[in-house]
């Protein structure tokens, strides 16, 4: 569904990739919106969310060569959303039923691509 629209892209390191699709096929294969797989749910989509965050809103402060304090102030700024960030996921996850973590795994192998290769 998302390479039919325009999107914006983020690249987060192979391992986050591998680690990632991991999870969403052991969760996939569970099934089950138990504890344990909201944990891990949970602790991937903070990750993935942090990853995101310092590339929208720090990668272009670094290209700008931003100075140390801007930089501080940004991280600063980063993290306070982070922790608004993790306390809604926290809740919503709380919630998950067998069929909304079906859901949410769909939507977390549809924003995973592996990189293009070189032309």
């Amino acid at each position: 569904m998302l390479k039919q629209q325009s999107h914006i892209v983020a690249p987060i390191p192979d391992e986050l990739r591998t680690r990632a699709l991991y999870t969403v096929d052991e969760l996939r294969k569970r099934g089950k919106a138990d504890k344990e797989a909201i944990d891990k749910l949970f602790e991937l989509i903070v990750e993935m969310t942090d990853n995101g965050l310092d590339f929208f809103f720090l990668e272009p402060l670094r290209r700008l060569n931003a100075s140390s304090m801007l930089m501080g102030m940004a991280r600063m700024g980063i993290s306070s959303m982070l922790k608004g960030s993790k306390m809604v996921v926290h809740k919503v996850l709380k919630k998950l039923d067998d069929r909304s973590l079906a859901a949410i795994l769909d939507f977390i192998e549809e924003i995973i691509h592996e990189p293009e290769a070189a032309s």
